[in-house]
């Protein structure tokens, strides 16, 4: 039963993960219709790729046996994330360009390294499961955390005009199916940093609920505060 349970679990998260991951797609589109980042930042989807790489090597059957749904959505998800990353660098201001190009190399490097060393360094399995799921643990909870400065601007506007509702809500479902695959598989580097996930999704959801009738009728952020997540407007 926890066999099935565990399966139904992952199929779940790797159809709200992949959700999760094109969710960002309609800000993409405008941003090459207008040929300009804006205010949108490119941290989230930088870290974002980041943390793919390193879920999608801790999920090979080489690094945490029967976790192959985990490589599967999360290589995946570093494609597609590749695709924004490649975006932003081709339409960002100069002075975003270079710092996110600056971060891109050094996730890669990051990524490189684990990878390198969970092969050449490490022969027990035990050992580089450990090394690797806390490496995903951190990323993963990195990735979650990025959307918090919006969660602040909601707050000080009292407007959900910057906080899609779609994307806030893949991210509570998607948090809370990888969090049950975790703690049925009795693994607690993907129970743990989903289980933040989880957590900060339905907070999202809770912002948007009490705030939801104010959108569009609040100030527009200054223009020294960036975006970090989704559309600026809600896609509903």
């Amino acid at each position: 039963m926890n066999r099935i349970l565990h399966l139904v679990f992952g199929v779940f998260g790797n159809a709200t993960g992949l959700f999760l991951f094109l969710a960002p797609t309609i800000t993409f589109k405008r941003i090459v219709m207008k040929r300009s980042t804006e205010q949108f930042s490119g941290i989230p989807y930088v870290m974002t790729l980041l943390n793919c790489l390193l879920s999608a090597w801790y999920g090979l059957p080489f690094i945490s046996p029967n976790n192959i749904l985990v490589s599967i959505i999360n290589g995946t998800g570093a494609a597609i994330e590749s695709v924004y990353v490649l975006i932003f660098l081709i339409f960002a201001p100069k002075k975003e360009k270079a710092k996110i190009f600056g971060l891109l190399v050094v996730i890669l490097a990051v990524f490189s390294v684990v990878a390198c060393v969970s092969v050449f360094a490490i022969h027990d399995l035990h050992t580089r499961k450990l090394i690797c799921g806390f490496a995903a643990t951190v990323f993963s909870i990195l990735m979650y955390a990025s959307p918090l400065s919006v969660m602040r601007m909601v707050i000080k506007t009292k407007s959900v005009e910057f906080m899609p509702f779609f994307l806030s809500l893949f991210v509570f479902l998607c948090g809370t199916s990888w969090f049950i695959y975790g703690l049925i598989g009795k693994d607690p580097f993907l129970a743990v940093p989903n289980g933040f996930g989880c957590g900060l999704g339905a907070m999202q959801l809770i912002l948007y609920f009490i705030y939801r009738g104010n959108k569009g009728e609040t100030k527009k952020p200054n223009k020294d505060e960036s975006l970090e997540m989704g559309l600026s407007k809600p896609n509903l």
